[in-house]
């Protein structure tokens, strides 16, 4: 699991699938930053992992601040799937 700062909107939300430096990731928040005040382009603050790393997530086990970040441009991702689909 990761922070994943991508500086500008790809159009992804909650849930999506996406692949960036050839890991195929899952994000499991989005804070969307810059709208008001701030850089000339927005930038989306993600929690990323793999599916595997969901229940880690959703139990809160891992502590935010210890996490890595990685910044990248929105056009260095791909989006496989722009929003999730959780089955409850």
């Amino acid at each position: 699991m990761k922070k994943l700062i991508i500086r500008g909107d790809p159009g992804i939300g909650r849930g999506a699938t996406i692949e960036v430096g050839g890991e195929e990731v899952v994000c499991f928040s989005i804070d969307r930053q810059g709208d008001w005040h701030g850089p000339d382009r927005v930038q989306l603050w993600c929690t990323v992992g793999t599916e595997a790393e969901r229940e880690t997530f959703d139990r809160r086990e891992y502590v935010p601040h210890f996490l890595d970040v990685e910044a990248v441009d929105a056009e260095a991702i791909d989006v496989i799937n722009k929003r999730g689909q959780r089955g409850t």
